[in-house]
C-alpha cells in the first residue's frame, strides 16, 4: 500500500523522464488521499506529427499529462469506510472488484509520476514513516488506473489509484508495514515499459507488468510533522493516514 507520496511536478523532469509537457511547475509536496497530482494517460493525437505538418493518422495515441484525485472513489461520491482506501488497487483482484473492474476492462491504465512514496516501518518497535525512492535519484513511474467522475456542480474530474503487488520476498520493501501484515508495494515500471503498459491488451497488462520491481530502492525516516490543534487550524487539509496505518485488506 502507499497512502501518500511526492508527485513529480517539475516540467523538466516530466518531459525528461516521462515525455509529457505540463503547463506549469509546482514545488514538490506530499499528496494524501483526496489530494491531487499529475498522471499520464494516452489521448488521441490531434496535432502534427512532424515538421512537415502532417497530421496524426486515425487512432494514433500519444502520452498526455492531467491532474487526478489520489483516490478512486472521491468524497463527493461516497464517504463509506471502504471508499476511503481506494487510493491503492490490488493487481490480483483489480479485474473483479466493483470499484475498479470497469476501468480495468476498458484499459484505462495510467502512469503516476512519483519522486518518492511513504511507507510505515516498525523496526524500532513503533510505526515510523519512511520516505522511499530510487537509489539513482530518478523518479518512479507507478502503474495505475484512472477514471472520470462528474462532481455535483457538473465539473468532470479524474481519479486515480496505484496498483500494488505482494512484497513478502522483496529485499527492501518487506521491511515495511506492521509485522503481521502482508507486505505490499506499488508497481514500479521501467521507463522502457511505459508505452507497453499504456498500449498493451487488458489480458497482457497484469501478467507482464504487475510484478515487484527489482531495481535498487533506498529510504530514510521521514516522520509526519506534528498536527496543529483544531483550535489553530484555519482551513481544511487533505486527508492524512493515522500514525498506525492498518492494512488495506481486499475490501474493494
Amino acid at each position: 500500500m502507499c497512502a501518500n507520496y511526492v508527485p513529480v511536478t517539475s516540467q523538466d523532469r516530466l518531459l525528461q523522464y516521462f515525455g509529457v509537457v505540463r503547463d506549469r511547475d509546482e514545488v514538490p509536496h506530499d499528496v494524501f488521499p483526496m489530494g491531487t497530482g499529475p498522471f499520464i494517460r494516452l489521448v488521441p493525437k490531434t496535432g502534427p506529427t512532424d515538421q512537415s505538418g502532417k497530421a496524426g493518422g486515425p487512432g494514433e495515441m500519444i502520452r498526455a499529462v492531467d491532474d487526478g484525485i489520489f483516490r478512486f472513489v472521491p468524497d463527493f461520491v461516497q464517504k463509506l469506510d471502504w471508499a476511503r482506501k481506494t487510493y491503492n488497487a490490488r493487481s490480483e483482484t483489480v479485474h473483479e472488484k466493483s470499484s475498479y473492474k470497469r476501468a480495468w476492462a476498458d484499459g484505462q491504465r495510467c502512469i503516476i509520476p512519483a519522486e518518492a512514496i511513504y511507507e510505515p516501518n516498525y523496526e524500532s518497535g513503533s510505526s515510523v514513516r519512511w520516505r522511499i525512492h530510487k537509489a539513482n535519484g530518478e523518479p518512479m513511474g507507478i502503474a495505475g488506473i484512472y477514471r472520470t467522475w462528474t462532481k455535483p456542480d457538473g465539473e468532470v474530474v479524474y481519479a486515480m489509484s496505484m496498483l500494488t503487488v505482494n512484497a513478502d520476498e522483496h529485499p527492501f520493501m518487506r521491511r515495511f508495514h506492521a509485522p503481521n501484515d502482508e507486505k505490499r508495494m506499488v508497481v514500479i515500471l521501467e521507463q522502457a515499459d511505459f508505452d507497453g503498459w499504456l498500449n498493451c491488451s487488458v489480458a497482457e497488462a497484469r501478467d507482464r507488468y504487475c510484478k515487484a520491481w527489482d531495481g535498487e530502492l533506498t529510504g530514510e525516516p521521514a516522520p509526519l510533522p506534528k498536527r496543529k490543534s483544531a483550535a489553530k487550524a484555519t482551513k481544511a487539509k487533505p486527508e492524512e493516514p493515522p500514525a498506525n496505518w492498518g492494512p488495506t485488506g481486499d475490501l474493494f
